[in-house]
């Protein structure tokens, strides 16, 4: 064997929005939700965690991880969850064929990039540990479908096992104990309903006040609400959101995205102390979005915020001009038109006036138009060049 050979393999993941909301852990050692949830996969092209894991005889001890080219630790309880099972994993393959250079025992090197912002209710740690787990798992070539690595990446960040497939995917909460049955679980491929669009509205790119983590387990210690919806609401919503994904109802589907968002922030607002992840602009987003469906005469366009201010608003290709030509027509001038998607939207002006038009104009930083996308793609572009060397 040489000790200088250098093993790569690189992977982008996507970002998923759930509109079924996970808000709450049961175990939270091993990351099992206390109820499930439902989230859309976007294209990569919009948003990703690009991925390069590396392993080698000449690495020196510890593991280490770059994020945007700044260090980041490994050694936390979650990353090491993810880390010590692929490993084991990996070990069960050198074990049985002996042949196999044994790349479990080596210092792995990761380094990662995102081409959004990082913690700001964009979903990143999710693409984050569905990228390191999809690359790991690449380098050491293991034979785990996605639905089984995503049991990995959820000891990482919960919705990161939602990130390992695309399209329309639940996260099953499971009922057992050691969380075997706590998995992502595809309700419908990209193909079935491609016409999904995304048009995101970053009201801030800053880190979130209260952090997912904490702020989830302290609702479960102190809201009221909290066990009606984890036992009540959510239920009913899974059962039909599924149905909406499945019949393409998009008036269902938007109905369910926006009560469920109310839900989750409702819940946030009972917890004590409250916690406060929508704004003024988070807001004047949802009353545009009333006033695009009120123009349209039905309902096309659908609102939800995930643990931040940012606005996601679903809307069908169809529905383009009247949804992200509503907002361009007020935030044209803000970064993130210029893509294909951008370019196609047609300012419709009239329907964001008075208050919600200045606020918007004001709050919102920069857009993404998106789309409903695939899941993780193995690419032969490193962050780590054959020498170990991060590619600067």
């Amino acid at each position: 064997m040489n000790e200088k050979n250098v093993y790569r393999a690189s992977t982008t993941a996507p970002v998923n929005i759930a509109v079924i909301k996970y808000w709450g852990k049961r175990d939270p050692r091993l990351n099992l939700p206390t109820n499930s949830s439902l989230s859309v996969t976007l294209s990569q092209s919009d948003l990703r965690t690009h991925t390069t894991a590396s392993c080698s005889p000449s690495y020196s001890p510890p593991d280490t991880l770059l994020l945007n080219a700044q260090p980041q630790p490994v050694s936390d309880a979650r990353s090491q969850a993810c880390l010590t099972s692929l490993r084991a994993l990996r070990a069960a393959l050198e074990s049985s064929n002996p042949s196999l250079p044994p790349l479990s025992s080596y210092p792995l090197r990761l380094s990662s990039a995102n081409n959004f912002p990082t913690a700001a209710g964009l979903a990143s740690s999710a693409a984050g540990f569905a990228a390191l787990v999809r690359s790991i798992a690449d380098l050491y070539q293991l034979p785990q479908s996605p639905t089984e690595l995503s049991l990995i990446a959820r000891q990482g960040s919960g919705s990161a096992c939602r990130s390992l497939l695309g399209g329309y995917v639940a996260w099953d909460q499971g009922i057992l104990q050691d969380g075997t049955d706590s998995k992502a679980r595809l309700v419908a491929p990209r193909s079935h309903w491609p016409e999904m669009r995304a048009l995101i509205l970053v009201v801030s790119a800053e880190k979130k006040g209260v952090s997912s983590t904490t702020g989830m387990q302290t609702t479960v210690q102190t809201s009221p609400m909290f066990q009606t919806r984890a036992t009540q609401v959510v239920p009913k919503a899974m059962r039909g959101m599924e149905s909406a994904i499945a019949e393409k109802d998009f008036p269902s589907f938007a109905k369910i995205t926006m009560r469920e968002s109310n839900s989750f922030h409702a819940t946030c607002l009972d917890t004590d102390p409250p916690i406060f992840y929508l704004n003024d602009v988070s807001r004047a987003a949802i009353r545009g979005v009333e006033a695009v469906n009120e123009k349209a005469g039905r309902i096309v366009a659908a609102y939800t915020f995930d643990a931040g201010p940012n606005c996601v608003i679903y809307y069908l290709e169809d529905d383009r001009d009247i949804v992200a030509g509503a907002f361009k027509s007020v935030l044209g001038q803000k970064e993130g038109w210029a893509g294909e998607q951008g370019k196609a939207a047609k300012g419709v002006e009239g329907v964001l006036e008075g208050k919600v038009l200045e606020t918007l104009r004001d709050g919102v930083s920069r857009v993404i138009l998106t789309s409903v996308g695939e899941g993780p793609i193995s690419v032969e572009d490193h962050l780590i060049d054959e020498k170990g060397e991060v590619v600067v």
